[in-house]
């Protein structure tokens, strides 16, 4: 936006210089937005930063890292290089993470880090706001949940809600956002975690200590324009249900989305789909196993969207 833009320009002036002093207060204004205290929170580059500080902080050769498959693979890439044991969970029917089963390999481990996308990345699904209810109510000892919402903004289901209620009424619940998504700005690495106050000493070491003087500008010049996020929201909801609607009328399958981006079914293989895509000037994501027949595709502007369902028909008549 351009506020954001405005606020870089002027950060750039004094940007050859480090501005350690005042990120207690950036700290803080982020805390003010979701109604809590700087103590609760914990910068990083982006949300990967703070991400993997939490591994790093709650887990251990002992202590596993428990997560749904698919999802995004950054916490779980780092547990595997710090030697530490990563367990995948399968999905319930409907995508949602299946938090019984999540609890109980934690209890069965003796504590644990149950890692929870939500809404997930890559299947664009989310957890009822129920289900995080309970498992953030019955974790076992040693065990914590850290809840990734980069992509909460897309969504208005009734069914999905923060987690961070759990982390103002003090549960072993650390939240992770991100500037990345909603706001545009993933060049400019601007994340946060939300967390009780000891819990975010714990995951202090492990982060750099101090983000882009230029990007943290940005953001909190983002957050003070109320009209930002609902505008973009709307748009995204729009030109996604615009989607959902011509692939209904088409006959093809897809799971409900919740993100920026969603699962549709080829009825193939998609590391033949993606080739012939990418060859028409179309590039979705990558495959994700086990889902080998969902094409992952990211939700552009309308004029974007009308060339993936023209390239997407020639594709699948191929």
């Amino acid at each position: 936006g351009e506020a954001a833009i405005a606020a870089m320009k002027e950060a750039m002036v004094t940007a050859g210089r480090y501005h350690y002093q005042e990120l207690g207060e950036h700290r803080a204004a982020i805390g003010r937005s979701l109604g809590l205290e700087r103590e609760q929170v914990i910068l990083g580059a982006g949300s990967s930063e703070v991400l993997c500080a939490a591994v790093h902080a709650f887990t251990t050769a002992s202590r596993p890292l428990i997560y749904v498959e698919p999802t995004f693979e950054l916490p779980i890439s780092l547990a595997n290089a710090l030697g530490r044991n990563a367990i995948p969970t399968p999905p319930t029917a409907s995508y949602a993470a299946d938090v019984k089963r999540m609890r109980q390999e934690a209890a069965s481990a003796g504590g644990g880090l149950i890692y929870l996308c939500n809404p997930n990345n890559p299947t664009s699904s989310i957890t009822p706001k129920a289900d995080i209810d309970w498992l953030a109510n019955n974790l076992p000892p040693n065990t914590l949940a850290l809840i990734d919402e980069a992509y909460i903004h897309f969504s208005t289901s009734p069914q999905l809600a923060s987690a961070l209620d759990h982390v103002k009424a003090g549960r072993n619940v650390v939240v992770a956002r991100t500037f990345s998504k909603i706001y545009g700005m993933a060049g400019l690495r601007v994340g946060f975690a939300c967390a009780k106050p000891e819990l975010i000493q714990q995951m202090a070491p492990f982060p750099a200590g101090a983000i882009s003087y230029v990007g943290i500008r940005a953001a909190l010049a983002a957050l003070a324009d109320p009209r930002m996020v609902p505008e973009r929201q709307a748009r995204y909801i729009r030109i996604r249900a615009d989607l959902c609607k011509w692939l209904d009328g088409r006959g093809f399958r897809y799971l409900e989305p919740h993100a920026n981006f969603m699962m549709i079914d080829t009825r193939r293989n998609v590391r033949s789909v993606i080739p012939a895509m990418v060859e028409r000037g179309v590039a979705p994501g990558r495959p994700f196993p086990p889902l080998d027949n969902m094409l992952r595709v990211t939700i552009g502007t309308e004029t974007e969207m009308e060339k993936f369902r023209k390239v997407f028909l020639e594709v699948m008549k191929a």
